[in-house]
């Protein structure tokens, strides 16, 4: 494996657009794959079933999905902090980062044999690509501060972001022409056959893509800020770390109660995200297959070019009426949008409902965000408090799939789950109304530039 011989500077502008481009090598994963083709060809691989048997118990497919992202998204909630106090102390961390892309990306190429006869092979490798891209994204936010200077790190942090939106989208552009003209790949078959060929060979093109461009962040990260052994001390401070942020949330009113409202919406939110396209392939009444798959792939642009928007005019928002007062008025638009999406249908609907989720999809994250900064007290330890963060979302997200999973296996529709989030909607924003107002007015100017980043 090549690796540069002399390291590169701290702030060095080669050393900052090679940090930023493993956003564009793993940002294809959960555009491709937890958006837009996988959903697609999930849909069409059990377009005449719509139950996977485990252990002799028939569980609806859309369900099954829930579960193992949940149970995916509990692993990682699980090893972050073991993996932040590796980050934090050990030297060689791009060793580490390293095992969990090549992990996420064989196991992308992996879901080339997803198939009804090999399910739950399938199923293990869709798993795995989620705790490998979860797991690598803990090691690449660790080097941020060895790459940038405090001052650089907002604009670094977006030119990442940005790297990756524009990576993802060139690659989903060349899947779309793979899977609607197949025969100009070479794919043979029928239609529909040659189509769900692409798809597969899609998941390989992921895969290699992930793997490929990561070489050169690798290339030029550095191996190690200090060396350190390996000890029990190293794999527990993180936990230690939370237990520290945790006491400190005892005199910090603010905080103590956002976390938990951030908590309830976050939950719904991620999952109405994660679930979109399988919603959109189950429920909206497309008139062949051909434009389900235009459709849910044109979707998915739609919502995350809308969602940069989204947080610009939230952050506008936000600077006139305040943080508080535009987080529990996006709440209540998303109640609006859950009950709206009840009752979508068509493909036109559908993407209307698109549009509006991007509005606030990204205004919601990126407020949030920000807003956490601000109320942070007065420490050098941010790194723990959005580890904090971190993990109160992942949770959230286990707790969002399971319950929208139960209640579409039980009720045996994707709408219920839908609905059922409104009331976390609803709670999240009554509980923010009870945030006592932010006093301090410095925060808000040192933290202000976060909520026109958008974090998806």
């Amino acid at each position: 494996m090549l690796t540069l011989k002399t390291p590169l500077e701290k702030g060095s502008k080669k050393l900052i657009n090679a940090w930023a481009f493993y956003d564009w090598a793993n940002s294809v994963y959960s555009l491709v794959i937890s958006s837009a083709i996988f959903p697609i060809y999930f849909g069409v691989l059990f377009s005449d079933i719509n139950t996977i048997s485990f252990f002799n118990y028939d569980i609806k497919n859309t369900a099954v999905i829930s579960f193992v992202t949940a149970s995916a998204f509990l692993i990682v909630a699980f090893i972050s902090p073991i993996l932040s106090g590796i980050a934090d102390y050990i030297g060689n961390k791009k060793k580490f980062m390293k095992i969990f892309v090549y992990l996420g990306s064989t196991s992308c190429v992996g879901l080339y044999w997803f198939e009804l006869e090999t399910i739950y092979i399938g199923l293990l490798f869709y798993f795995l690509a989620l705790i490998g891209l979860w797991s690598s994204i803990v090691f690449y936010n660790s080097y941020l501060p060895d790459i940038a200077f405090p001052e650089q790190q907002d604009r670094v942090s977006a030119r990442g972001y940005s790297y990756g939106y524009i990576g993802s989208v060139i690659l989903l552009l060349m899947i779309l022409a793979m899977v609607m003209q197949p025969d100009l790949f070479g794919i043979e078959g029928t239609s529909s056959e040659a189509s769900m060929k692409a798809m597969k060979y899609s998941f390989i093109s992921v895969g290699i893509w992930w793997a490929l461009f990561s070489q050169y962040s690798f290339y030029f990260l550095p191996k190690s800020n200090h060396e350190v052994r390996v000890t029990k001390d190293i794999f527990w401070n993180g936990y230690k770390e939370l237990r520290s942020v945790w006491k400190q949330l005892k005199g910090q009113t603010q905080l103590r109660r956002f976390l938990p409202a951030f908590f309830l919406y976050s939950m719904a939110l991620q999952t109405v995200m994660l679930v979109a396209a399988y919603f959109g392939e189950e429920e909206i009444s497309w008139a062949d297959t051909s434009e389900k798959t235009v459709g849910l792939i044109v979707s998915i642009l739609l919502i995350q070019i809308v969602a940069i928007f989204g947080a610009i005019l939230t952050a506008r928002a936000s600077e006139r009426f305040g943080n508080i007062p535009v987080l529990i008025i996006i709440n209540f638009i998303w109640v609006g949008l859950c009950i709206i999406a009840f009752y979508t249908r068509t493909p036109t609907q559908f993407y209307y409902v698109a549009g509006f989720v991007g509005l606030v999809m990204g205004g919601l994250q990126s407020l949030s965000r920000s807003t956490y900064s601000k109320l942070l007290p007065k420490t050098l330890d941010t790194t723990s408090f959005f580890s904090f963060y971190e993990i109160t979302e992942k949770v959230g997200i286990v707790f969002g799939m399971i319950c929208f999973g139960l209640i579409d296996h039980i009720s045996g529709s994707m709408r219920n789950g839908i609905l059922f989030f409104i009331i976390f909607f609803i709670f999240g924003a009554l509980m923010l109304m009870r945030i006592p107002k932010v006093k301090t007015s410095n925060n808000y100017r040192r933290f202000n530039s976060f909520s026109i980043v958008p974090f998806f």
